[in-house]
């Protein structure tokens, strides 16, 4: 066991907290729903990027390779300035969603590159330009571009040319679970000596300014160089500086005099020290150097190839000498994280796998953010603020007045989509599950708590809108950590947390039968289901034609639901036979929903067209019906509703197998419409899926199809047959097209920053390998399919699968000629030592290039392929 596997289990186990300190800032605070008391509910607007320096945040924090403990009541991170830039760069920053020609879009160059579940060690960079940030620039150039343009980025200014910039790396190293070092390596890569300010930043989440009397925390100078940080609840810490930096304090409070014109406002606020160090205004820091915001300020003058390094070290503790362990403790962090993924990666040869896989899981655990959002409260007003206007009663999330959060979550990306994403969130868990079970497990366990779950069941979406549907998976999470945490502790698997999570998602259950089937014949129409813009229309609004879509992939997702269901209810009946009697229930509903995918009017129409052998959408109006010929993912995810009975599971519940054979003797017209259900397959395995044999077949042979949805760089969203044969869909005089779009998305729609007509995307990758997994489970090795479609090459299911993840981290990897198809033509990237290691894992990729689009610091449900390149064990 390595000293990160015992910090682990000692956390697990109560006896240390070494998760309370972590890289729980977000990267943008500004601009978020929490953050918005308009009447219109314009958040980008409301709080802009030029207020955050001076305007106290209500609801979280933000910074650069930030840092607090796990209320985010203490906060530390980064800030610089390059004596060009207008103000410190305190944090990041981006366009907002109206201001770039693919929506909000972070404008940084910063990489997580490494990260124990712990945060004992953590290790980031920023890349700093020498010269003054193109903020004017940036935003008058991407408006213009066109929306089937990339978007114009920094590197595109020539602000990295002759590079001119500072690597500016950032490590954390905990000496124990509340001390913790803090060292800022700078490294100058221009041709010339370059000036650098390092101000390391502690404060206080401002708590007091919005209730009457509230207790406000304070920072204080220390006799030798360091502050004293006061906190009722959370004691007393100090921030130690190495040398003898100036110390500088202010208030985290705001500046109504800057932002509003109030000449009665007076003190030291939010931006004393960005005035001070920026303007040269002493006055704006308190002289009696005291405050809830301070920084130690560093100086150096770095020689061309130069560095200069910086330390602090913030603990509870009294120390004589602060540092004079600091440098074995860093060089102590920094093995005991090799030692841990050299554990987790002992199957995995490949040096650049191995990189590429510690990267992702380094983004995963640097993505996890402290999110505070208590709706009533918001709803409401502080009594120290401004009434909010009524218009926000019958607003954005008014419907969910039960929601009152302050935890750590996972975050799809802490600058671009800094609040949680419900299925987002479920798929984070697998790589999570990797190095920290018990966090994922937390994870899928807090969606369902009361304080995130409405009373009806229906699980939150996103910040944006609560009330939206995505696709549900929580089930499948649930069962496949589950899996992974009863692998890695040999034991029957953690069943309190399986059958927690269980019961919250029978009431998620009963609210998709309840308010997704509109004609109660178990077709689901779902709505918006996370795949943005994949259909002719915006699924997540009224349809301008009227009516209402029978949709596919809503459908199989709910099939999918019942299995996953049964699977849970199954084991859990292994331990408790009451829970035979719901296994029971979820497969005939499962059942029923193969029926009505065959023949929901009771006349042969179904969602399966067997002229094209694949599945569409049924758009169904008072005029009548239409089949939707659109070759999409949507037709795919019928493949995702399969689950492999193992006998053992049939021998062990006897209730349970006597009911189902009683069941599909009685409707053996059910029974037929579920794969080989009276065949045994490898291992005597029984097969439930929505597939036939054939249509399964029929439906891989597209997948696996070059000229249709196979990419070398996996499987796209939508068939590349649509590039060459728009879908047109005429009505009422108008005509919709959909075309495919393996980059970009060429229109607004959900923003225009996301595009699911085309591309790469891994959540859904994923889900098809693990069903093919599934499938080769019951067919075996004498099951053959061509690979790739028209190949005349024939291989198991499992190998295609295989192929498939080789093509996934063909993205990442380095090919031949040592390129990454991630960073498309952009050739600093692709070869510059300092540049072409270091990996992002964007929100999607390019459905023919691989080149990663969109939020550039997902990591989120990209962090999958981590996942994907950890070798299976052989059974």
């Amino acid at each position: 066991m390595t000293a990160e596997h015992r910090r682990l289990a000692d956390a697990d186990r109560g006896k240390a907290k070494w998760r309370r300190w972590g890289p729980y800032l977000s990267e943008r605070q500004w601009g978020t729903v929490r953050e918005d008391y308009s009447h219109d509910g314009n958040a980008w607007s409301n709080f802009p990027f030029e207020q955050a320096s001076s305007r106290a945040y209500r609801w979280g924090e933000d910074g650069i390779a930030g840092f607090s403990d796990d209320q985010q009541r203490l906060c530390l991170a980064l800030a610089l300035w390059n004596e060009r830039d207008p103000y410190l760069k305190e944090r990041l920053f981006g366009l907002t969603g109206p201001e770039g020609n693919h929506g909000e879009d972070v404008k940084e160059y910063y990489y997580y590159l490494d990260a124990t579940p712990t945060h004992a060690y953590l290790k980031m960079l920023y890349k700093y330009p020498q010269g003054e940030y193109p903020y004017t620039e940036l935003r008058e150039r991407n408006p213009g571009w066109a929306k089937h343009y990339p978007e114009f980025e920094l590197i595109d200014t020539g602000l990295f040319d002759q590079d001119r910039y500072f690597d500016v790396f950032v490590e954390y190293a905990k000496a124990s679970p509340d001390d913790i070092i803090m060292v800022i390596t700078a490294h100058n890569r221009g041709p010339d000596p370059a000036p650098l300010h390092v101000l390391p930043t502690l404060w206080f989440r401002n708590t007091w300014s919005w209730t009457i009397g509230a207790p406000k925390p304070t920072i204080a100078k220390l006799d030798g160089a360091g502050v004293e940080a006061k906190h009722e609840k959370l004691g007393t810490f100090r921030l130690y500086c190495d040398g003898s930096p100036d110390l500088l304090f202010c208030e985290n409070e705001t500046n109504f005099r800057k932002l509003y014109g109030s000449n009665q406002s007076t003190g030291y606020f939010k931006d004393g020290i960005n005035s001070c160090i920026v303007e040269g205004d002493k006055s704006a820091v308190n002289p009696e150097s005291a405050g809830s915001k301070a920084a130690p300020h560093y100086y150096a003058n770095i020689p061309a190839g130069g560095s200069a390094t910086f330390r602090v070290r913030l603990t509870n503790a009294e120390l004589a000498n602060p540092f004079a362990d600091a440098d074995a403790t860093l060089v102590q962090a920094r093995q005991d994280a090799d030692d841990y993924y050299a554990d987790l990666q002992r199957d995995l040869a490949d040096p650049d796998a191995r990189r590429v896989q510690r990267q992702a899981l380094a983004g995963m655990i640097w993505t996890k953010q402290f999110y505070y959002y208590d709706v009533p409260e918001w709803l409401n007003g502080d009594p120290t603020q401004p009434t909010p206007p009524p218009q926000r009663r019958q607003g954005r999330n008014a419907d969910w007045n039960h929601v009152n959060t302050a935890d750590v979550l996972s975050m799809p990306d802490k600058w671009e989509y800094p609040w949680f994403a419900a299925w987002d969130l479920a798929f984070h868990c697998l790589p999570l599950a990797l190095v920290d079970p018990e966090f994922a497990k937390e994870q899928l366990v807090l969606l369902t708590r009361e304080w995130y779950s409405h009373p009806n069941g229906q699980l939150p979406a996103y910040e944006w809108n609560f009330g939206d549907v995505n696709p549900p998976v929580h089930a499948w999470a649930t069962w496949r950590v589950f899996e992974i945490d009863r692998k890695r502790r040999g034991d029957g698997g953690d069943l309190r947390f399986l059958e927690r999570v269980f019961h919250k998602l029978l009431l998620n259950f009963t609210w998709w039968v309840n308010r997704k089937d509109v004609e109660g014949r178990n077709i689901f129409q779902g709505g918006f289901l996370g795949l943005d813009n994949i259909g002719v229309f915006d699924r997540s609004r009224p349809l301008p034609t009227g009516g209402h879509i029978n949709q596919a992939d809503g459908t199989s997702w709910m099939a999918m639901y019942c299995l996953n269901m049964m699977r849970i209810a199954l084991e859990l009946a292994r331990h408790n036979d009451v829970y035979e009697d719901i296994a029971t229930k979820f497969f005939e509903h499962f059942l029923h929903i193969a029926e009505a995918m065959t023949d929901f009017q009771g006349c042969g129409t179904g969602l399966w067209d067997d002229e094209d052998k694949f599945y569409y959408d049924m758009l169904r109006t008072e005029g009548g019906a239409y089949r939707m010929r659109l070759r999409s993912m949507v037709g795919l995810i019928p493949l995702f509703a399969v689950e492999v009975l193992e006998p053992e599971v049939l021998e062990k519940l006897p209730g349970f197998h006597r009911r189902l054979k009683w069941f599909l003797n009685y409707r053996p017209d059910l029974a037929a419409l579920v794969s080989r259900w009276q065949e045994p397959g490898a291992g005597q395995r029984r097969l439930l899926s929505l597939l036939r044999g054939h249509r399964m077949k029929r439906l891989l042979a597209r997948v696996l199809d070059e000229s249709e949805f196979l990419s070398d760089y996996g499987v796209r969203a939508i068939s590349k047959v649509h590039e060459a044969h728009p879908f047109r869909f005429e009505f009422g005089g108008e005509q919709h097209v959909v075309t495919y779009l393996p980059g970009e998305s060429d229109s607004y729609m959900f923003g225009g920053n996301s595009n699911w007509r085309g591309p790469i995307w891994m959540p859904v990758n994923f889900l098809l390998i693990e069903s093919m997994q599934r499938f080769h489970h019951y067919y075996g090795d004498d099951f053959k399919i061509e690979c790739p479609t028209g190949s005349g090459s024939y291989v198991t299911i499992l190998e295609a699968s295989e192929e498939l993840i080789r093509r996934l981290a063909r993205i990442f990897l380095r090919d031949a000629g040592g390129r990454r198809a991630v960073f498309g033509d952009v050739e600093k990237f692709q070869t510059d030592p300092h540049f072409r290691d270091y990996v992002w894992f964007y929100e999607y990729f390019h459905g023919d290039t691989g080149r990663g689009v969109g939020a550039s610091h997902q990591t989120g449900w990209t962090g999958l392929i981590a996942k994907l390149m950890q070798p299976r064990k052989k059974p």
